[in-house]
């Protein structure tokens, strides 16, 4: 096994069902190497936790990378998933910044 796994857009051209399956193995093979994903996709977010994401802005010319805490955004998941978060780019990411 390689001792990092990097996919790109995984979830493209996927059935909803066929992305949650995806992540469970994503999940699996995760305790044994580590498994970098770069997605845009609100249904693969919505499988994962807010700290196993780590969100990346674009600033000044570099790259600031964030891991949330639930605990930070814990009034927001009340009433929003973690992909309608990300959705509206409560979470960061946004392109263009």
């Amino acid at each position: 096994m390689p001792a990092t796994i990097v996919l790109d857009e995984p979830e493209l051209g996927l059935h909803p069902y066929a992305i949650k399956l995806l992540s469970e193995m994503i999940r699996s093979v995760s305790h044994q190497v580590q498994s970098i994903l770069s997605t845009q996709s609100v249904t693969l977010i919505n499988q994962f936790a807010a700290p196993e994401i780590l969100v990346v802005d674009r600033t000044e010319g570099g790259s600031v990378i964030r891991r949330w805490d639930e605990a930070e955004i814990e009034h927001w998941l009340e009433d929003y998933s973690i992909g309608d978060l990300w959705e509206k780019n409560v979470l960061g990411g946004r392109p263009g910044q």
